[in-house]
């Protein structure tokens, strides 16, 4: 590895530091994420993606036809789609979807035996519904996190036939008092978290309790791992209209044919912007291990990126990095950024 995990100081707690020179645009290390779980308005907008891994399930013309209002746009260079739809596999039971057998596969033997609604999947009695719906009134967008990681969280620790790995996993994270911990489930569910958090705890304790984590639904644990979530949430984004735009860039077409295309999409973003806002990546969040030990700068030397269009993580550096130099990020996210020239700079107002 090309970085240590250090104290940096009372104030940031742990960090990543460079223990070798790291080039730019080197690959200083690549994720998965112990748990991840789409936003719950975002699914509920239709924003369609793999329950396991976020990646999209729409082709990039379906995207913008959805996020524009307008069903008779039509996009070239079809053929620099990311999206295979005939990889897609439906959970038999609930009829989920997942980008691929892989990935079904994978969330069945970590968590979605468990969680998986069956044909309960539209009854609005069931715990799990209840919860949601419960979240999704006292969560509304802009959304940073999703009470379902801790749900995933607890199915992963009652499935894993190494628990005490998965405990010792989750206690990586950083932890901090009671008062701080509170203010950050402040800020998460707002105003009247003091009444609602009861509720949230009793509704989790009905959905999905287990013994093996019978700490995290004590008060004080539930308000812990809240905290731990809200935290170390990394936000991940993912986009088929997005993917397509970048590999559409590196097309090589004649100056003429580039301007129309440019001026294409200039007016589909502002086609998407007027009918769906900001929102228009599919979007959730995940709880990564290294990634929760890097520091925010406004002077950032490593770039969050995920190239794979899922839920993959990795962490490239954007200048050189000198051995004892801090590993920091900057908060703009990817899918912003990869509107590219066509609409980066309001993003970058926006932030």
């Amino acid at each position: 590895m090309s970085f240590e995990i250090k104290v940096i100081s009372n104030a940031k707690g742990r960090g990543l530091v460079a223990t070798k020179q790291i080039a730019k645009g080197e690959v200083i290390f690549e994720e998965k994420p112990l748990v991840c779980s789409q936003f719950l308005w975002n699914e509920f907008y239709r924003y369609a993606a793999c329950e396991y891994c976020l990646s999209p399930l729409e082709i990039a013309e379906e995207n913008v036809r959805r996020l524009s209002g307008d069903s008779n746009i039509s996009l070239p260079f079809p053929e620099m789609n990311v999206v295979d739809q005939s990889q897609h596999v439906p959970c038999r039971n609930c009829k989920v979807v997942y980008c691929s057998q892989n990935c079904f596969e994978s969330a069945w033997s970590e968590y979605h035996q468990l969680l998986c609604l069956d044909s309960a999947r539209l009854d609005p009695e069931h715990p799990l519904n209840k919860l949601c719906d419960f979240w999704k009134n006292i969560h509304f967008p802009p959304e940073t996190c999703s009470i379902l990681l801790f749900a995933k969280l607890v199915a992963k620790l009652r499935l894993s036939s190494n628990k005490a790995e998965i405990l010792e996993r989750i206690a990586e994270f950083c932890h901090s008092t009671v008062e701080l911990d509170s203010s950050l489930i402040h800020k998460l569910m707002g105003e009247q978290f003091q009444e609602q958090i009861e509720v949230l705890r009793q509704m989790c304790h009905d959905a999905f309790y287990c013994e093996e984590a019978a700490a995290w639904f004590t008060p004080d644990g539930f308000r812990s791992i809240l905290a731990l979530i809200g935290r170390n949430g990394q936000g991940v984004g993912t986009s088929s209209l997005s993917a397509w735009l970048k590999n559409c860039e590196q097309l090589n077409i004649p100056q003429i044919e580039r301007k129309r295309f440019d001026k294409m999409v200039d007016r589909i973003y502002e086609k998407c912007d007027e009918e769906s806002g900001s929102f228009l990546n599919c979007e959730g969040s995940a709880l990564y291990m290294l990634q929760s030990l890097c520091n925010h700068s406004c002077d950032p030397n490593a770039d969050i990126t995920f190239p794979y269009h899922n839920h993959v993580l990795v962490l490239r550096a954007t200048k050189a990095i000198f051995p004892g130099e801090e590993i920091c990020v900057s908060y703009l996210n990817e899918c912003d950024r990869d509107r590219s020239r066509h609409s980066r700079s309001k993003a970058l107002r926006l932030v």
